[in-house]
């Protein structure tokens, strides 16, 4: 080997990119020497996960997936045209080398800044909040670096993904109204929300040399005031009888406040027997002459429920009964039940309830017979 060999060998450039723990953050890396020259015979180490792409003169050249390269002319076919290199070369060239990598970015965020308006047939019009999280990945080195990139020598995920968070941010919006899922169903189709937005907004991505694999809801919310009252009508729900519970919550207070300790308890005990007396002192004076005799206690009226649509409502006094059927919501064929029916009956059929719907009278007598003729 010649003396001019061995120095020509020295002079080989390695150019790669080592991610380090400082570039923990960096989407692009532009490979730094001076003055852009780049030797004969120099290797390139493109490792998984990136991609190496050049520009000359701010014209897009060749692309490198991962491996080792010896740049020759048959490796720069791109470079080489725009150099005007026909037969090879051999002196250094100037060319700017781009490292891009292509794995995925997980995690990202995404938000509603402002809530989304929309129209819901149960609650009307509502105001939603939604967040989650997308994954992306650089998926044409090429177009990235041509439509997002540019010359910055130094391009973090931060300045993309806020681009497209506003992307998916409109897009999921439109989808959501489009898909017209009652407020109440919308948590148990997030997995089919997120699909939607992926398919619809994926050619965007593509737009930008980016691929968006994944598109995650997490949580879709409603404001404070509608879930207060979805909260108040469930607690509905679950008490069902309002009279019932309301005096187990009262009994419950009254057996705790009797076992405190400081005579709250005696106090509470003896202002609920000062009650009692009170009322009966009161209806003693109301009974007038009868005053020495107890009122007698009023008479039970039955509580009927009614079938509505599948569903029980109710229960309803007699005179609500009889209110429902002026209306024309309660008819003779309505099913309804009572303590004590073994099932659902006809309104017609139940004695107590025969007369809301007004006596049928009998036949009428047959005429008389006509008088013989003479």
């Amino acid at each position: 080997m010649g003396l001019w060999d061995k120095l020509r060998g020295e002079l080989i450039d390695i150019i790669e990119w080592i991610d380090g723990d400082g570039d923990g953050d960096v989407l692009v890396h532009r490979f730094e020497r001076y003055g852009n020259e780049i030797k004969y015979g120099a290797k390139l180490v493109v490792r998984e996960g990136q991609a190496a792409v050049f520009i000359n003169e701010g014209a897009l050249a060749d692309v490198f997936e991962p491996g080792t390269y010896t740049l020759e002319t048959k490796n720069l076919p791109i470079l080489a045209t725009l150099k005007g290199w026909k037969y090879g070369f051999e002196s250094p060239f100037k060319a700017e080398v781009y490292f891009v990598k292509t794995k995925r970015m997980t995690d990202l965020k995404w938000g509603t800044k402002n809530p989304i308006m929309l129209r819901d047939a149960e609650f009307g019009p509502l105001r939603l909040r939604a967040f989650g999280t997308y994954v992306a990945k650089v998926k044409d080195p090429a177009t990235f670096i041509r439509e997002v990139v540019g010359t910055d020598g130094s391009f973090t995920p931060e300045e993309i993904t806020s681009q497209l968070r506003n992307y998916l941010v409109s897009r999921f919006a439109d989808v959501l109204g489009e898909s017209r899922i009652p407020a109440l169903d919308l948590a148990a189709n997030y997995v089919e929300l997120g699909d939607f937005v992926r398919e619809k907004i994926a050619p965007q991505f593509e737009g930008y040399g980016v691929e968006l694999i994944d598109f995650l809801v997490e949580n879709i919310s409603l404001p404070e005031v509608v879930e207060k009252a979805l909260d108040d009508r469930t607690k509905m729900g679950v008490i069902g009888n309002l009279n019932a519970y309301t005096q187990l919550k009262a009994a419950d207070a009254i057996e705790k406040a009797a076992t405190t300790e400081g005579g709250l308890g005696g106090q509470l005990m003896g202002w609920g027997v000062g009650m009692g007396l009170a009322g009966q002192m009161g209806r003693t004076m109301m009974g007038g002459q009868n005053a020495g005799a107890a009122a007698p206690p009023p008479l039970a009226t039955p509580a009927f429920w009614v079938a509505v649509n599948g569903q029980q409502t109710g229960p309803f006094d007699m005179q609500t009964l009889a209110a429902q059927v002026q209306a024309g919501r309660l008819t003779a064929e309505s099913l309804v039940w009572c303590q004590g029916m073994a099932e659902w009956k006809p309104a017609s059929q139940v004695p107590a309830l025969q007369r809301l719907f007004g006596a049928t009278p009998p036949p009428p007598p047959p005429p008389p017979p006509a008088p013989p003729q003479g």
